[in-house]
């Protein structure tokens, strides 16, 4: 498999066990050495593994336990405190399936590559019928009305991240070189078509990215082979990624660390325009506090009897948090396989941004203590 996937493990395994941890290359591990500069100016967040926690990173600890442990399921949870270097995670460090938080490093590597002067987001390209996705693609409809459409790579990066629009994102994965050009540790994932093709035990044929074809055509698939290549992707995502590796690029690129200071206050602003899950970690937020985030959704197994609960790979929701003091946090809570209700994945995420904001409270001194519990767990 190429370098990318792998963003930033080597890395971020140092985020989230410390100077002291040991971190082994996988079997997997690839030359790095072609991946983008940004990567390799990510610095560590040190944090001794002798270093006792406080009382309050304990009780945050505890909260996100408490809460990943109540959703049944693949669930990973990480909280990174950028201001006193303190990662706290509830099996934080597996891979789950990222879905569109990939559309993430996608924009980054562009964005970076423009900082270098190779590429002008300003260029622009025409996305056909051959181009389109499946999916949630709102593209789409101006190639159908037009038979084709075209705008800029800033407009296609813009898409892809506030709509989450695949074809935009798949026409900038392209325009980057593919998933090869990707860095070493969380995985970019080929792109939406042989992706999600492959999730469902199908081979991408471009008729599938008109109308209803692709759902048409998954259903006629055995529910023994959609089984079994769903199960090897929640297994072995092809765009995995560590909730902790994730918190931790966040906290590089609210730093100003990954970007120049232009593409970096222009990729933040696009992450605050997001319209997807306002329900999720959004839905949570204190009164005061913002959130700039990324969410990713994915396929729904086929259901074999009534009454069966749907099982859906990759429910997840990524971002920075801004207290009103102007503190900032980073959170990634990535639920990789779940049949439980939406309502109380979503009752999960709003826990974890009140456990943020309580902690938050704690470490700064704004009146609440270790015992209370804004997180609604015990």
């Amino acid at each position: 498999m190429p370098a990318m996937r792998t963003l930033l493990s080597a890395l971020f395994c140092l985020l989230a066990f410390g100077a002291l941890a040991t971190c082994r290359p996988s079997d997997e591990a690839d030359d790095t050495s072609g991946v983008p500069n940004f990567g390799e100016r990510i610095e560590q967040a040190a944090e001794d593994l002798t270093v006792e926690r406080s009382a309050q990173e304990e009780w945050l600890d505890d909260q996100l336990f408490a809460l990943g442990t109540g959703l049944k399921g693949k669930v990973g949870i990480a909280v990174y405190d950028p201001a006193r270097g303190r990662m706290m995670h509830f099996k934080g460090t597996e891979l789950y399936p990222q879905q569109s938080v990939s559309k993430l490093w996608v924009a980054l590597s562009a964005l970076d590559m423009a900082d270098a002067g190779r590429l002008d987001l300003s260029e622009t390209a025409a996305v056909r019928n051959d181009d389109l996705a499946v999916f949630h693609s709102p593209i789409r409809q101006s190639v159908a009305a037009q038979g084709s459409f075209t705008t800029s790579y800033a407009d296609f990066i813009s898409r892809a991240l506030t709509q989450s629009d695949n074809t935009a994102n798949d026409m900038v994965l392209r325009r980057g070189g593919g998933p090869d050009a990707g860095f070493a540790g969380i995985r970019f994932g080929p792109g939406e078509r042989p992706m999600q093709s492959a999730i469902a035990g199908l081979e991408w044929r471009q008729s599938y990215a008109l109308g209803d074809t692709f759902f048409e055509v998954r259903k006629t698939v055995p529910h023994d082979v959609r089984a079994a290549a769903f199960d090897a992707y929640v297994d072995d995502p092809v765009d995995g990624a560590s909730p902790v590796a994730i918190a931790s690029a966040l906290a590089r690129l609210e730093a100003g660390d990954l970007l120049s200071d232009t593409s970096t206050t222009r990729f933040l602003g696009w992450l605050g325009e997001v319209k997807s899950g306002p329900n999720r970690l959004k839905g949570g937020l204190p009164e005061g506090w913002s959130i700039a985030h990324k969410t990713g959704t994915g396929q729904v197994l086929d259901i074999v009897e009534p009454g069966q609960p749907a099982d859906q790979a990759g429910y997840n929701d990524v971002g920075i948090l801004t207290a009103p003091d102007g503190s900032v946090y980073t959170v990634a809570v990535m639920i990789g396989r779940t049949q439980v209700p939406i309502p109380v994945r979503m009752e999960m995420m709003h826990g974890v941004v009140r456990a943020v904001a309580g902690y938050h409270e704690m470490v700064t001194g704004a009146g609440a203590t270790p015992q209370d519990d804004p997180a609604g767990t015990s």
